[in-house]
């Protein structure tokens, strides 16, 4: 890798752990109006949405090690696009979490390089493998979701609306995975996915 790339590779991970990040899609659930919740709900919704927000934090690092080692042009720039799209779920529940009072994961650098670590490894091992490690995450952030539209307060409609994109989302970005030629992983390698995922999010929900 060349020092300009490397530098602007350096500064994708800065402006993902420390910078706002920017959207070009309305905002879910904008429209609804905002929950009337007691201090216990507000606490649990916004511990909630940190914890997507740090998968977000994740998704992105994973998308820009995986595109570093791929050796496909076509399957780069569609790991790009994903990670794009990506961008937008972390603003997303960025916002949220400051309409909700509530603050980022302490440990979002940490997440950051396990996950970058995580999607380079990936990319090592040829496209295919790549693809299915991108189409079984999706798989598990999609299945997450959907556990965590079911415990937010009933009356927060604008996280659950966010989440319910960002599960669209997820899905449309496995499908291209598969499109693309993903193999299907060991069981258990997804078995360990699982049990890191599960790590991350109970961590995040207090730091």
């Amino acid at each position: 890798m060349t020092p300009d790339a490397l530098i602007i590779e350096f500064d994708k991970a800065l402006r993902t752990v420390f910078a706002p990040a920017p959207t070009t899609r309305p905002v879910p659930g904008v429209d609804q109006p905002e929950a009337e919740l007691d201090a216990a709900a507000r606490a649990h919704a916004a511990a909630l949405m940190r914890v997507n927000h740090c998968g977000e934090v994740c998704a992105q690092a994973l998308y820009q090690g995986q595109a570093l080692t791929s050796r496909d042009a076509s399957i780069k720039q569609a790991l790009e696009q994903a990670g794009h799209e990506e961008t937008e779920h972390l603003a997303w529940t960025e916002r949220r979490i400051a309409e909700l009072g509530g603050r980022k994961s302490l440990l979002n650098p940490l997440w950051y390089a396990g996950a970058l670590s995580m999607g380079v490894l990936a990319g090592k091992f040829g496209d295919a493998w790549n693809l299915g490690f991108l189409a079984e995450t999706e798989r598990q952030v999609g299945a997450h979701l959907e556990n965590h539209q079911a415990r937010l307060p009933a009356a927060d409609q604008r996280s659950r609306a966010i989440l319910a994109q960002m599960q669209r989302d997820e899905a449309s970005h496995a499908e291209t995975a598969l499109r693309l030629g993903a193999s299907e992983l060991p069981a258990p390698i997804k078995q360990a996915m699982r049990l890191a995922s599960k790590v991350m999010t109970t961590v995040a929900y207090y730091l």
